[in-house]
């Protein structure tokens, strides 16, 4: 009798144990979003902002591909908070309806927030207004304002958010003995750069580029059909470049994806 009481007792607070760790859905007719919080622990918090699409839609990453918008965050009216830092899940790739490629989600996505907050004795209100784009033939705004407390020892929501963490590329170098890497970056005249991927199986792995600054566009690497032995080679054209800008020695971030990991590579093109 006293196990079934305190089963009962449990499923009346958990509702409400729960509902401290994330905040209500923010609903339009496309979407939903909230944000997540984990356990509060020392001065650095991981949190996350949850998106749902409905079947057939899809959202941006931060870097959208040859079309899109990617979606933008303010966190400035949050009660001690130093400083949020978002990261990003691997993309995927869409065909955007006009012959280019799309970066992005479908379905739902949980995007880990690292948070500074600026007293660990004080209590941390996050707050934050989100701005993105819905699409599926057409695209659509979407703004949501979402307020969510840092205060669960030990969070309903660990799981989700740590599960979300490793989505996120890990960072890597050029030449790392892992199965899945880069091995090499090159230029080929002054208008291609040639990268060449060791994967260890034939599933479909995917390459992504970015500049140093949001006014980059540089497009989607695209697989050669032959490259050298025992490596897959991607090739981009140094187009989308800021004018005036030389982009000898730019710092360039690659993402690599394949089937079940991601990783970031920092490079300067040489």
């Amino acid at each position: 009798m006293l196990g079934v009481a305190a089963m009962v007792l449990l499923s009346l607070f958990a509702p409400n144990a729960r509902a401290q760790d994330a905040s209500p859905w923010q609903e339009d007719a496309h979407s939903a979003v909230r944000l997540l919080a984990g356990s509060r622990s020392g001065a650095v918090l991981l949190g996350g902002i949850a998106l749902q699409l409905k079947p057939g839609w899809h959202t941006y990453w931060r870097t959208p591909g040859d079309s899109g918008v990617p979606p933008r965050f303010d966190f400035s009216k949050s009660d001690n908070v130093e400083a949020v830092t978002v990261l990003w899940p691997a993309p995927t790739k869409f065909d955007d309806g006009a012959g280019g490629i799309s970066l992005g989600y479908h379905d739902q996505v949980v995007l880990p927030l690292r948070i500074v907050a600026k007293n660990t004795e004080k209590p941390v209100t996050l707050r934050a207004d989100v701005n993105y784009a819905v699409c599926e033939k057409l695209c659509i705004p979407v703004q949501a304002n979402l307020e969510l407390s840092f205060s669960s020892v030990a969070s309903t929501e660990d799981s989700a958010l740590f599960t979300a963490l490793d989505t996120v590329p890990k960072p890597a170098n050029v030449g790392d003995p892992n199965p899945l890497t880069i091995r090499d970056v090159k230029r080929e005249g002054r208008s291609e750069v040639l990268v060449d991927v060791v994967s260890p199986d034939n599933r479909p792995i995917s390459l992504f580029v970015e500049g140093p600054t949001p006014d980059w566009g540089l497009p989607v690497p695209k697989l050669l059909d032959h490259g050298p032995p025992g490596v897959k080679r991607f090739a981009f054209a140094l187009e989308g470049v800021p004018p005036g800008v030389n982009p000898e020695g730019a710092a360039l971030k690659l993402t690599l994806v394949g089937a079940d990991r991601a990783y970031e590579f920092n490079i300067n093109l040489e």
